[in-house]
C-alpha cells in the first residue's frame, strides 16, 4: 500500500468505469435520458400532491417528501458522474466529496426512517381504519416527517466527520462513480476496523431495523386482510400498499447488496452497476410506480395534463 497523505488533498479521482470507454459513452446516453425523466417524474407528483386537494392525504404528504429527497439525492450524484462519464477528467475536488458523501448520506439515511414511516401510515389504514384520521393528524405527520429528515442528517454528520478524518493513501483513487463511505474507507492508509465496526452498527440502526420494522407492519396488513371478506375489499387494501412494498424492495435490496458484501474485484464492478442502480434509476421509477398503481394519482395527472393541453 501507497504511503499516507498527511495534508488535505486537492481532490479524488472518480474512476468509475473508466477502463470502459464505450461503456462510459453508453451510460452518459442513459444516465441523462434517465435523469431528465427522475426531474420530471418527481416534480409532478410533488406539484399534484400540493395542488389538488383530493391528495392532501399522509400518504401523499409523505410521497412529495420521498419525491423531493430523490430529487435532492439525484441531483447531488448525477451532474459529477455525468461530468466524470463525458470525458478523461474524473476529478472532482475534496470540498466537493465531502459535500457529495455527506448529503448523499443524509439522503439515503432519511429515505430508510422515511420509507419506515410511510408503513406506519400504511398500517394505521388497514389496521386501524376507524381511527386513521386521529392518529395521522396533521402535527404527527410534521413530526414524523422531521424525524426522518433530522435522523438521517445526524447519521450523515457523524458518518463524514470520521470518514474525512483518515489518512488517505497518496493516489487519492476512489474506485466507484462518486464518494461512497465503503470506497473511501479502502483507500485509507490506516486500520479501519474500528470505523467498519462503526459503518456495521450505522447499517443496523438504519437498514435493519427499518426493514424488520417495515416487514412487521406488512405481517400485520396482511393478517388484516386476509380477514377481509371481500375479494374487492382485499385487491384494494393490496393494492395500497403493493406501490410502497415495490420501491422498499428495490431500495433496500440494493442499499445492503452495496453495504454488505464481501471485497473482491467482482463485487466491486457489480457494486459499481448497484450503485448506479440506487442513485439513478430507482428515483426515476418511485413516481412511475406510485402513478400506475394509484387511481387517485393517475386521475390527477390526467387532469393537469389535459388541463395544460386546453
Amino acid at each position: 500500500m501507497k504511503g499516507a497523505n498527511a495534508s488535505t488533498p486537492a481532490g479524488f479521482i472518480l474512476l468509475g468505469f473508466s477502463d470502459h470507454p464505450h461503456l462510459e459513452m453508453l451510460l452518459l446516453l442513459v444516465v441523462s435520458i434517465i435523469y431528465i425523466l427522475t426531474l420530471m417524474g418527481n416534480t409532478a407528483i410533488i406539484l399534484l400532491s400540493y395542488f389538488n386537494p383530493k391528495l392532501h392525504t399522509p400518504m401523499y404528504f409523505f410521497l412529495s417528501n420521498l419525491s423531493f429527497l430523490d430529487l435532492c439525492f439525484t441531483t447531488s450524484v448525477v451532474p459529477q458522474m455525468l461530468w466524470n462519464l463525458k470525458g478523461p477528467d474524473k476529478t472532482i475536488s475534496y470540498t466537493g466529496c465531502v459535500i457529495q458523501l455527506y448529503v448523499a448520506l443524509g439522503l439515503g439515511s432519511t429515505e430508510c426512517v422515511l420509507l419506515t414511516v410511510m408503513a406506519y401510515d400504511r398500517f394505521s389504514a388497514i389496521c386501524r381504519p376507524l381511527h386513521y384520521g386521529v392518529i395521522m393528524h396533521p402535527k404527527l405527520l410534521q413530526q414524523l416527517a422531521a424525524l426522518a429528515w433530522i435522523s438521517g442528517f445526524v447519521e450523515s454528520t457523524v458518518q463524514t466527520i470520521l470518514v474525512f478524518q483518515l489518512p488517505l493513501c497518496s493516489h487519492h483513487m476512489v474506485d466507484d462513480f462518486t464518494c461512497e463511505e465503503p470506497a473511501l474507507i479502502k483507500i485509507a492508509c490506516v486500520d479501519t476496523t474500528f470505523l467498519e465496526n462503526e459503518l456495521s452498527i450505522a447499517s443496523v440502526l438504519y437498514v435493519v431495523i427499518p426493514l424488520g420494522l417495515i416487514l412487521a407492519s406488512y405481517g400485520c396488513i396482511v393478517r388484516s386482510v386476509l380477514r377481509i371478506k371481500s375479494t374487492e375489499g382485499r385487491r384494494k387494501a393490496f393494492g395500497t400498499c403493493g406501490s410502497h412494498l415495490i420501491v422498499v424492495v428495490l431500495f433496500f435490496g440494493t442499499i445492503i447488496s452495496v453495504y454488505i458484501q464481501p471485497k473482491s474485484k467482482y463485487t466491486q464492478n457489480y457494486s459499481k452497476f448497484l450503485t448506479l442502480f440506487y442513485t439513478v434509476v430507482t428515483p426515476s421509477l418511485n413516481p412511475l410506480i406510485y402513478t400506475l398503481r394509484n387511481k387517485e394519482a393517475k386521475w390527477a395527472l390526467r387532469r393537469l395534463v389535459g388541463r395544460d393541453s386546453s
